[in-house]
């Protein structure tokens, strides 16, 4: 099938074009390279230009007779969105309504989003599951949830066929070693961690020690990003055998903390890494780990990751090996000019 995939030079995005290519399918990636990186992808048509260019949609979808849509150009940083909101609500928002207007126009019904556990805010329970009430605590979650009530309503108006998956931490890299996590700036843990170990002069800071948690440290439930992708595809063949509209989480049922994620990646790397305490960052949330029995019993998901040290060894035999992007990896032509 043709997959437009919004955002796929991203981390996450990247990682699901080299399962659809491995899988047959022909990825149309569009990102606008704000966040993502051209060197991440491994084939598919690269379109350099922006979700939000309702002319440039439309010639992507008609050129490309694109079947369904995946849609992970969102910005992400929760401290940020809480600094400067309006970017987030103009990115997240604005530009998916665009992307949602191109696709009822042109008759795109197949939708799959990239939706998030902040949708939630501070648990009311643990673990989280999907019909947990949402109220989200920071900027980056309400606009996640925004679009979530954005794609119901198209659903009911126009027949969009939906899934949204609410991912909790992604985590991880490929095992072909070509691609892996890296942001710029980057602000994500795990990676943050293992270039700490490899640079050995930079310290991880941990932001707040006082949570309501066994060692006073933020509670993550890590999934491994190809974990996501295989949830993906599941989640395409829903739509196609007219699976009923669903929201998911993704995640493995178990938290670790910020300490415990530090004392595993020194484990797997073997270098002890500098830790300084600081203040709690504004929009965190203490605890949020999924519940995903849902998606394991509707669609089959089974993560082949479930362990922390599996998915942080995935990673830091990428960033050891690659350096981050000083191996050389195939890139596409930009059609965009």
């Amino acid at each position: 099938m043709n997959i437009l995939v919004a955002g796929g030079a991203g981390y996450i995005g990247a990682h699901m074009v080299k399962g659809l290519l491995d899988a047959g399918h022909n990825p149309v990636i569009v990102d606008n390279l704000s966040n993502g990186h051209q060197k991440l992808l491994t084939g598919g048509t690269f379109i350099k230009g922006d979700i939000n260019d309702i002319n440039l949609l439309d010639a992507t979808f008609q050129f490309h007779n694109i079947d369904a849509v995946m849609h992970f150009a969102s910005f992400i940083e929760v401290s940020e969105s809480v600094i400067d909101p309006l970017k987030y609500y103009s990115n997240n928002v604005s530009a998916t309504i665009t992307l949602l207007q191109g696709m009822i126009r042109n008759n795109i019904r197949r939708f799959i989003f990239s939706s998030s556990a902040a949708v939630y805010g501070e648990p009311i329970y643990t673990p989280i599951a999907e019909d947990h009430p949402c109220n989200p605590i920071n900027p980056y979650g309400q606009t996640k949830l925004c679009i979530e009530n954005i794609i119901e309503n198209c659903s009911r108006a126009y027949g969009l066929s939906y899934m949204i998956l609410r991912y909790f931490n992604a985590a991880g890299a490929d095992s072909s070693g070509l691609i892996g996590e890296s942001h710029n700036p980057e602000s994500h843990l795990i990676p943050l961690i293992l270039r700490a170990a490899l640079e050995k002069k930079n310290d991880i800071k941990i932001f707040g020690t006082d949570y309501e948690t066994p060692d006073g440290t933020c509670l993550r439930d890590y999934v491994h990003v190809n974990d996501l992708v295989a949830a993906h595809f599941l989640a395409l063949q829903g739509l196609m055998d007219g699976h009923r509209n669903s929201i998911y989480n993704l995640g493995n049922s178990r938290g670790y903390s910020v300490k415990e994620v530090i004392n595993i990646a020194e484990s797997v790397s073997g270098i002890k890494i500098k830790v300084t305490e600081s203040d709690r960052r504004p929009g965190d949330s203490a605890i949020l780990v999924a519940d995903s029995r849902k998606i394991r019993g509707d669609l089959g998901w089974s993560p082949v990751y479930e362990d922390l040290r599996q998915i942080m060894q995935t990673a830091w035999n990428w960033h050891k090996n690659s350096g981050g992007f000083d191996k050389d990896v195939t890139i596409c032509k930009d059609f965009s000019k």
